[in-house]
């Protein structure tokens, strides 16, 4: 989003040689909402249980750096000033959450991380501050 509106030049993908379909890395992205929500269940469930857990907060599926960048374009209806560099040191290609224990623990379920979502809602703050 920062390239987007402008305060920053460039955005660097690092690596497009991982074993994934698009050749880059594959991320659980989770909306911000979701991820508050779920932080409200843990913290009612632990003042309920007083009892202290481990839980992770992620949709189980992921979407590729590409799928990012072709959403954000598609959603701002502007091309995105990116480039391709190196990898990352230690970067796995895949991440996923599994949130199994946070859905039958709390009842948690993410409404709003499907990627379209997320970016709108991004685009939409960013638009609202710096345009």
């Amino acid at each position: 989003m920062e390239t987007l509106v402008g305060l920053q030049d460039l955005f660097e993908v690092y690596g497009d040689d991982y074993s994934t379909p698009d050749g880059t890395c594959i991320r659980d992205y989770i909306h911000v909402s979701d991820l508050a929500n779920a932080h409200l269940k843990a913290f009612e469930y632990l003042t309920r249980e007083e009892n202290s857990i481990a839980l992770n907060f992620g949709t189980g599926r992921g979407y590729s750096v590409m799928d990012v960048i072709k959403m954000t374009e598609s959603v701002s209806g502007r091309k995105l000033n990116y480039k391709i560099g190196s990898r990352r040191l230690g970067d796995p290609a895949e991440l996923y959450a599994d949130a199994s224990q946070a859905k039958e623990l709390l009842g948690w379920v993410p409404q709003l991380s499907d990627l379209e979502s997320i970016i709108q809602t991004t685009w939409a703050v960013y638009q609202d501050l710096v345009l």
